[in-house]
C-alpha cells in the first residue's frame, strides 16, 4: 500500500463493512423481537455478521498492520 488511494479505498470499504454489520445487527434484533422468530434466519444472519467482523479486522490490518520490532 504505497500509494493514498488505496488507503481511502480501504476506508471506504472499511466504513460500509461497518454499516453492513450494523444493519445485520439491527436486523438480528427485529428477529428477534417478534413472537415466533425464525431462529434459521437468525443464526444465518449472525454467521454473516461474524464473517463481515472478521472482514473488518482484516481491513483494520491492512490499514494499520502490526509490526513486530
Amino acid at each position: 500500500m504505497n500509494d493514498d488511494m488505496s488507503y481511502a479505498a480501504l476506508d471506504a470499504m472499511l466504513v460500509e463493512l461497518r454499516q453492513d454489520h450494523a444493519d445485520l445487527d439491527a436486523a438480528i434484533q427485529a428477529l428477534s423481537a417478534t413472537p415466533l422468530p425464525d431462529m434459521l434466519l437468525i443464526a444465518r444472519l449472525k454467521r454473516k455478521k461474524l464473517k463481515l467482523k472478521d472482514e473488518i479486522a482484516r481491513v483494520e490490518d491492512q490499514i494499520n498492520p502490526d509490526i513486530i520490532a
